[in-house]
């Protein structure tokens, strides 16, 4: 009897040293995956985003109706949108339709079909038309307009700066900017040149959402890349440069 008490003692204490073992084992795995979810988290936080975005580009788009059109969250409206554009661009571009001449014939032809439907109805005995009253609503055109007059002021300031030669990077990038749309405004016309960009509002986000991560590699390379040659044409030509008087006071 005392032999067999000794021998299930010893199973006992072999059984709780195994779960031992085995709760530490599970518990450094359980520790080595929260490590590994850290670290994948961390490198996931520290992958290149074009313009240096930390938000979706939902969110970058502002994440209301606007950002679903231009991703095509309501496949619907984004098309119909690109339609219409399409239909304006084709009328205007290709047809040489003129805008007095669209409108005029337009406004033409629902007032005549407004006016016979009115009158037809006094001889089928039926209900005449019921036509809303339109009216512009006051809020979001004043909303729209307290944006554009921010938006306005804005680039107002930045010339500003740029005219007191406050920003020497700035001045370059606004050169060059209106430098390549003065070269594209010689392709083409001012309503080619929207439909054109309005075009790539509809399809570029939209292509780059689905595709960001095959698309930032290459523009990591890309803005390493140009960071290195400007930081060389700032040493050899930028920094010769005499700056404008406030740039000396500060220095001072």
């Amino acid at each position: 009897m005392a032999e067999h008490e000794e021998k299930k003692h010893e199973e006992s204490l072999m059984e709780k040293i195994a779960e031992k073992i085995h709760g530490h084992d599970s518990s450094s795995s359980s520790s080595d995956s929260d490590d590994d979810k850290q670290s994948e988290s961390s490198i996931k936080d520290k992958v290149f985003r074009l313009f240096g975005r930390e938000k979706p580009v939902h969110h970058v788009f502002g994440g209301g109706k606007p950002a679903d059109i231009l991703l095509w969250r309501n496949k619907k409206i984004s098309a119909g949108a690109l339609g219409v554009a399409t239909v304006i661009w084709v009328l205007f571009e290709l047809l040489e339709y003129h805008l007095l001449t669209l409108v005029c014939h337009l406004l033409i032809l629902a007032l005549a079909l407004l006016f016979l439907w009115s009158n037809a109805t006094q001889f089928i005995n039926k209900s005449t038309p019921h036509i809303p009253e339109v009216q512009i609503p006051k809020e979001p055109v004043l909303e729209f307009a307290l944006a554009l007059r921010f938006e306005i002021n804005r680039a107002f300031a930045v010339l500003r700066d740029i005219a007191l030669g406050r920003d020497l990077k700035m001045f370059l990038s606004v050169i060059a900017g209106l430098w390549v749309l003065s070269i594209v405004g010689s392709w083409c016309n001012f309503l080619t040149l929207f439909y054109i960009v309005f075009v790539v509002l509809h399809t570029v986000p939209v292509l780059y959402e689905k595709y960001e991560d095959k698309v930032d590699p290459f523009a990591e390379k890309a803005m390493h890349e140009i960071k290195k040659q400007y930081a060389v044409f700032d040493a050899k030509v930028l920094s010769k440069i005499p700056r404008g008087p406030l740039k000396q006071k500060k220095k001072d």
